[in-house]
């Protein structure tokens, strides 16, 4: 059996479809599954175990040429099935025109009356993101979603190894992370919260690594100068995706916003404290660890929340929902 799974989005949304290699892998342990994502995200699976290919979509430069090369690639590929995750016109026009012989995807697809079989998504249903996506393949597999996780390889670990143990002196010792940055500015816990609960909440002697992308790094570098008084170590831009991964797996705590690490930690099971702002868990997007909190407001805000993905800015200017937490709110690890 030869399958193929798209989600050609974002970095938590190809986490999030993790669980659905998983699922199909274990029901299907003899199948050859491939993934197609987006140029860019090719970091986070390139030593999975269970694929067979990762097909690299750019989407970036020549997106109609490159959309029709990989149109052909997928038909002489010859698929039994291809699960389409993503909900736009574009991934629709891969899986209409894959010649696979069972195609599925979500009936908020624009071209979801060409595929063989669409499956309704409904967000605020109850549902996690991880349920919606195992609707479309519930008749192959079962009804139990799988959660997703990701493989970090040894030279990843390897690599934090010394973030982890104390550098030189060998000896293994508790440190957190936080990850401050979302690309939606009503989704990011503000910095002067992150100072306050630092300085007034966090104990000195645990290590706090600050993570993000490279083009964070000046808002870590805000948050640690901020914090004479605190043991931090900025590694935005600086450590892979994967490796990461790995240095969440073994934090105390890892403190997100409802972002993309917030599901790399759930991929991991790492500790987890998911702050929210303008969105809610509702959603179907919160974290999936064993061991998570969740952080949100504790006033009634009949703006809140104000959208499934954010705003650059705060639609009343008054950005309650992210101010209103208390520094008392998030757990402290000791």
């Amino acid at each position: 059996m030869k399958i193929l799974v798209i989600q050609p989005a974002f970095i938590g949304d190809v986490i999030l479809a993790t669980g659905v290699l998983e699922k199909l892998h274990h029901t299907y342990p003899a199948a050859k599954i491939d993934m197609l994502i987006r140029k860019g995200n090719e970091e986070l699976l390139g030593n999975h175990p269970f694929l067979h290919e990762l097909l690299v979509w750019d989407k970036t430069s020549n997106k109609t040429g490159n959309l029709f090369r990989m149109i052909r690639k997928l038909r002489i590929a010859q698929y039994d099935y291809v699960i389409n995750i993503h909900r736009h016109l574009s991934s629709g026009i891969l899986t209409a025109f894959s010649g696979a012989k069972q195609t599925i995807g979500f009936d908020s697809n624009p071209l979801s009356f060409m595929f063989s079989k669409q499956v309704p998504h409904e967000i605020g249903n109850g549902k996690h993101e991880i349920e919606r996506n195992n609707q479309l393949i519930r008749e192959i597999c079962d009804d139990h979603a799988a959660k997703p996780k990701l493989y970090p390889s040894k030279a990843d670990y390897a690599a934090v190894e010394k973030y982890k143990s104390g550098g030189e002196s060998g000896k293994a010792f508790r440190y957190i992370t936080i990850s401050p940055a979302s690309v939606w500015f009503t989704k990011q816990f503000p910095k002067e919260k992150w100072i306050e609960w630092i300085n007034t909440c966090h104990p000195k002697s645990i290590r706090i690594y600050l993570l993000g992308a490279a083009g964070d790094y000046s808002l870590c570098e805000a948050i640690k100068s901020a914090c004479p008084g605190a043991d931090i170590v900025i590694l935005a831009g600086k450590i892979s995706l994967l490796e990461s991964a790995a240095l969440l797996s073994a934090a105390a705590m890892n403190y997100t916003n409802d972002s993309a690490p917030m599901h790399l930690a759930s991929a991991m099971n790492a500790n987890t404290t998911a702050i929210f702002a303008s969105t809610v868990p509702a959603f179907g997007f919160g974290p999936l660890s064993d061991h998570h909190f969740i952080v949100q407001t504790r006033e009634k805000l009949e703006c809140r929340p104000c959208g499934l993905h954010g705003f650059k800015a705060c639609p009343k200017q008054h950005f309650k929902c992210a101010l209103g937490i208390l520094k008392e709110d998030l757990p402290v690890v000791s």
